[in-house]
């Protein structure tokens, strides 16, 4: 969700307002203070001075109550706008009861091998940070068994794409990422990209996960950490 303030450009100025007020309509008087005291966007003579403009150019409409709503087109751009926030709440809900669902499967669920062999590499902070990584901030890119061979990316929190590398034969994991790099590799411990990689992997294909797992925990002494 954008929260920069569309100062240079009127109509879209309104619906930014319009969308804090969230109002089917409401009194001048009172978007006047609203400006002015609540939001504290405009100067008393620059809040009354947008409304003014607003009225003249079609894009606010009041009525002889000076009652004051959008235009029509305006309106519906607003309505569109409350339709996404809306599906976008749903969907963050629906997200939040499926990383609550992984969590407790991983957390509680100590007979499956994948889950045993995870909690040997991982603590709950990373875990629960993990989580939070959409599904598709994962791309695999190459999968070769026979060279025991992992590339893949992922999508940061600040739009970077961290690599991740797993070479089984020369028992070498390559992250870029600064947790990784600068706390976890030191200590043989996963991150929440690499603990991301090995969920979405697992839920796409658990044995392939468990191809490339099951060497890193087994022999987690020989195994080099690296940038």
């Amino acid at each position: 969700m954008k929260f920069s303030i569309p100062r240079n450009n009127l109509d879209e100025m309104l619906i930014y307002i319009w969308k804090i007020v969230d109002l089917p309509y409401i009194y001048y008087e009172d978007l006047l203070y609203k400006l002015i005291f609540e939001y504290f966007i405009f100067m008393p003579d620059e809040a009354s001075s947008f409304i003014d403009d607003a009225l003249k150019n079609g894009l606010l409409v009041q009525d002889k109550n000076k009652i004051l709503s959008l235009s029509n087109d305006l309106y519906q751009h607003f309505l569109e706008w409350q339709k996404k926030r809306k599906l976008e709440i749903e969907n963050n809900i629906l997200n939040r009861k499926k990383r609550n669902k992984t969590l407790k499967i991983i957390q509680n669920n100590n007979e499956n091998q994948f889950n045993q062999l995870l909690k040997k590499i991982i603590d709950s902070a990373a875990l629960n940070r993990a989580v939070t990584v959409s599904d598709d901030a994962v791309e695999i890119l190459n999968v070769d068994k026979e060279k025991g061979l992992l590339e893949a990316k992922i999508k940061g929190t600040k739009e970077e794409r961290y690599i991740i590398i797993i070479n089984i034969k020369k028992k070498a994991l390559i992250h870029n990422c600064h947790d990784f790099e600068t706390r976890r590799a030191k200590n043989k411990k996963f991150c929440k990209h690499l603990i991301k990689l090995f969920l979405t992997l697992k839920r796409e294909n658990e044995e392939l996960a468990l191809y490339f797992l099951k060497p890193i925990i087994n022999q987690i002494n020989d195994w080099d950490f690296s940038s």
